[in-house]
C-alpha cells in the first residue's frame, strides 16, 4: 500500500505537563500526570487506552469541563481557562434535546451566540446534509435510529463551527456494523471540513483506521506511553483492515497496552481493546 508524506503542520493543541488529581473520601487519587504533546492543525489524533486510565478526565481537562492540577494547554497559542465555543464535545451517548427536532438540535448552538435564525438554519441544514441526514431535518430524536441520533450529535458539534472536535468514544454505543458505517462517515466529513480532531476509543482498530497518530496512555496515573504514527495512505476505506500494514500497527499498539496494563488477552477482552 502506498504510504502517504509526512506534512509538517502548525501546533494547533500544545499540551505541557498536564496532571489530574482527585480527593476521594479524604484520599488523592492521581488521574493524570505530566501529559504533555502537540496535535497538529488539521489532524486526527485518537487516544487510547484501557479503562481507568484518564482518557475521558483529559478531555474533559481540554474542553472545559475540568480544571488540570498541573500543566497548561494552550489552543492556536491561547492558554485555555474554563470551556468556549472554540471546541466542540462529542460524547459517546447522543445527548440530544427530545423535545427538539434535528434541524432545532443543530441550531441550539448557534441561537446560544445569537446568530440570526435564518442564517443559523440555513447552515444547519447544510451541516446536516453533510453528514448525510438531508429530509430528516423535521424528525424528533426518538424517530431516528442510533447511528442517525449520532450524526445528528456530530452535526450539532460542527455547527458552532469549532477549533477543534472533541470526541470521546462517540461510537462506543452502536452496533458493529452501524459503528463501521459511522466510522466512515467520519472519515469522509473530516476530509471534507479539515477539523483538527481528538477522538478517545478503547478499540485499537478503529483508532487505527482513524488517527494520523495515537497516543497511548498508559494505566492510572496515565502518562504517554508512545505516540504511534499511523502512516497508511488517504482515503481509507474498511479494506485496509485486512491489509498486513494495518495488522502491524495494531498489534504495535496493543502490545503497548497490554505491556504497560500488565492485560493478558481474557482481561483485555474484558476492557474491549483487545485486537
Amino acid at each position: 500500500m502506498e504510504r502517504h508524506a509526512t506534512v509538517t503542520r502548525p501546533a494547533k493543541l500544545s499540551v505541557s505537563g498536564v496532571g489530574k488529581t482527585f480527593r476521594t473520601r479524604g484520599n488523592l487519587l492521581v488521574v493524570l500526570e505530566d501529559i504533555k504533546f502537540e496535535v497538529m492543525a488539521g489532524e486526527f489524533f485518537v487516544i487510547v487506552g484501557a479503562s481507568g486510565c484518564g482518557k475521558t478526565t483529559f478531555l474533559r481537562i481540554v474542553q472545559g469541563l475540568d480544571r488540570p492540577t498541573t500543566g497548561t494547554i494552550e489552543l492556536d497559542g491561547r492558554a485555555l481557562h474554563g470551556s468556549g465555543q472554540d471546541r466542540g464535545f462529542v460524547f459517546q451517548n447522543d445527548s440530544l434535546f427530545p423535545w427538539r427536532t434535528v434541524l432545532r438540535n443543530v441550531t441550539f448552538g448557534p441561537e446560544l451566540r445569537d446568530t440570526p435564525r435564518k442564517e443559523a438554519e440555513r447552515n444547519a441544514r447544510d451541516i446536516i446534509a453533510l453528514v448525510g441526514l438531508s429530509g430528516f431535518e423535521n424528525h424528533y430524536p426518538h424517530e431516528l435510529s442510533g447511528g442517525m441520533r449520532q450524526r445528528v450529535n456530530l452535526a450539532r458539534a460542527f455547527a458552532v463551527n469549532p477549533d477543534i472536535l472533541l470526541m470521546d468514544e462517540p461510537f462506543a454505543a452502536l452496533d458493529a456494523l452501524t459503528r463501521e458505517q459511522m466510522q466512515q462517515e467520519l472519515v469522509r466529513i473530516v476530509a471534507e471540513t479539515g477539523k483538527t480532531v481528538i477522538f478517545v476509543t478503547h478499540q485499537i482498530d478503529e483508532a487505527v483506521l482513524l488517527a494520523d497518530r495515537i497516543a497511548v496512555l498508559s494505566a492510572r496515573p496515565g502518562r504517554i506511553v508512545r505516540i504511534v504514527d499511523v502512516d497508511l495512505a488517504r482515503p481509507r476505506t474498511l479494506d485496509l483492515k485486512r491489509t498486513p500494514q494495518f495488522h502491524a500497527i495494531v498489534e504495535e499498539v496493543w502490545n503497548l497496552i497490554a505491556q504497560t496494563h500488565g492485560l493478558g488477552n481474557e482481561e483485555a477482552k474484558a476492557h474491549g481493546i483487545a485486537p
